[in-house]
């Protein structure tokens, strides 16, 4: 069982900057790929990040490639998401999200997602 907590949200104006970060339970957040999803009101839940069990790899959906980044702290069972040169079209609710398949660092959807965090709202004011 992991249990995910995610927090730095916020609202922010177009052009700048937030990063959030995940805080994991268990002693086994190394053995689980890690990564972030979001979701617009009236809009399914799509893939923004991911980032594998090491933290050597990385994928990122088109929309927020050379913007955001994904890091992982297996020390400290975190993860986190840079988000720069934010956008409008950037506000959602964004969701923490482990799994333990590495299907899922290839395979962005929500299928391979064992566990949810409860999620953080961004807001992007043009």
């Amino acid at each position: 069982q992991v249990q995910l907590v995610e927090s730095g949200g916020g609202l922010v104006q177009a052009g700048g900057s937030l990063r959030l970060s995940c805080a994991a339970s268990g002693r086994t957040f190394s053995s689980y790929n890690m990564g972030w999803f979001r979701q617009a009101p009236g809009k399914e839940r799509v893939f923004v990040a991911v980032v594998s069990k090491s933290g050597t790899i990385t994928n990122y959906a088109d929309s927020v490639k050379g913007r955001f980044t994904i890091s992982r702290d297996n020390a400290k069972n975190m993860v986190y998401l840079q988000m720069n040169s934010l956008k409008p079209e950037d506000t959602a609710v964004y969701y923490c999200a482990a799994g333990l398949t590495n299907t899922m660092v290839v395979v962005t959807t929500t299928q391979f997602v064992d566990y949810w965090g409860q999620g953080t709202q961004v807001t992007v004011s043009s």
